[in-house]
C-alpha cells in the first residue's frame, strides 16, 4: 500500500485569521495538504484556498467543497482556473451538491440536486479544458462560454457526497471523491469501494479518495475527541478519530488508506489549545510513522 498524502484540515470552528499562520506551519512541518472548507455560512473556501496558495510555495490546496446552487457555472470555472493558472499543479478544486437545508436558507435549493450537479460538473470540465460550450440544461445554460485563460496545466476536478447516488456520480465524473468528516475506516471502504465500482463502470480508473480524521494528541485527547465527534452529527466511542499519541494518529491514519484513501486530513478539535504545535506534531512525529507504514 502506498503511503496516503497528509495534510491538515482547516475547519470553520477556527476563524479565518487563524488560517494564515495553519498553512505556513502545515508547510513548514512538511505536511502534504491543507483542505478548507466552504460550509454556509460560515467562510468562502475559494477565498480561504487563494490565501493559502499566496502564502506557501509548496502545499497542495484542497476545497471541499463548492455547493453547485451557490455559485454560476461560469463564474465558478473562471475562479478555479485562475487560481490553476496561478498555482499549476497546487489547487484541488472540489464541488458538491450542498447541504440541502442550507441550500433553503440561501434560497437556491434545486427540485433534483444530483442533475444540478451532474450538469455543473460536465459543464464545468469542458470550460477548464478550454472548450466552447453551449448547454441548455435543466439548471446549466450556456451560450457560446469560453474561457479567455483557461489553466494551462490540467486541474483536478473532485465531487463529494454522502448518498450511494452522489458517491456514484463522484465516481463516474470526478478525479476524486471527498468524504466528510465523521466517518469509521469500514464506512470509508464501503464508500471508496462503490465508488470505485462507478468509476469502472464508466471506464475510467484512478480514483482518488479524501478522507478526514478528528484527532487531538495529550492528556486530554480522548474527551476532546469525544466532545467533537458529535458536534458533526455521530456518536462519540464507535470508532471515529484518534486520542494519543504519534503512533495512535499514524494508525488511524494507515486505518483509513488501508479502506482505500489515498489523502488523509486530520482535522484538530474546536478546543485544540495549541494549534501551531498540533501541526508540528502532525509533520515532526506522525508523518514519519505513515510513510514508514
Amino acid at each position: 500500500m502506498k503511503a496516503p498524502r497528509l495534510g491538515i484540515a482547516f475547519v470553520p470552528t477556527h476563524s479565518p485569521e487563524s488560517l494564515r499562520a495553519l498553512a505556513t506551519g502545515a508547510e513548514a512541518a512538511g505536511l502534504d495538504d491543507l483542505w478548507v472548507w466552504e460550509d454556509c455560512f460560515k467562510q468562502s473556501g475559494l477565498t480561504s484556498a487563494a490565501a493559502a496558495l499566496a502564502w506557501t510555495d509548496r502545499l497542495r490546496v484542497g476545497l471541499g467543497l463548492m455547493p453547485a446552487p451557490l455559485r454560476s457555472t461560469a463564474i465558478t470555472a473562471m475562479e478555479v482556473a485562475t487560481l490553476g493558472r496561478a498555482f499549476p499543479g497546487r489547487f484541488v478544486p472540489g464541488v458538491g451538491h450542498g447541504v440541502q437545508d442550507w441550500m433553503e436558507q440561501a434560497g437556491v435549493r434545486a427540485a433534483s440536486p444530483l442533475t444540478l450537479l451532474r450538469e455543473h460538473t460536465v459543464a464545468l470540465r469542458a470550460l477548464l479544458a478550454g472548450e466552447e460550450v453551449t448547454t441548455s440544461g435543466r439548471y446549466v445554460n450556456l451560450d457560446r462560454v469560453r474561457l479567455d485563460w483557461p489553466p494551462v496545466e490540467r486541474v483536478p476536478l473532485w465531487l463529494g457526497g454522502v448518498g450511494p447516488r452522489s458517491v456514484a456520480l463522484a465516481g463516474e465524473l470526478g478525479d476524486g471523491l471527498i468524504l466528510a468528516n465523521a466517518y469509521t475506516p469500514t464506512e470509508v471502504r464501503a464508500i471508496a469501494d462503490a465508488a470505485s465500482s462507478a468509476a469502472r463502470d464508466a471506464g475510467r480508473t484512478g480514483l482518488d479518495v479524501q478522507a478526514t480524521v478528528i484527532a487531538a494528541t495529550g492528556r486530554d485527547a480522548q474527551e476532546r475527541v469525544d466532545r467533537e465527534v458529535p458536534l458533526w452529527g455521530r456518536e462519540a466511542g464507535i470508532g471515529i478519530g484518534a486520542a494519543g499519541d504519534a503512533r495512535a494518529v499514524a494508525d488511524a491514519v494507515l486505518a483509513m488508506a488501508h479502506a482505500g484513501a489515498t489523502a488523509v486530513a486530520i482535522q484538530p478539535t474546536a478546543d485544540e489549545p495549541d494549534l501551531a504545535g498540533f501541526v508540528r506534531f502532525l509533520g515532526r512525529e506522525v508523518r514519519p510513522l505513515v510513510v514508514a507504514g
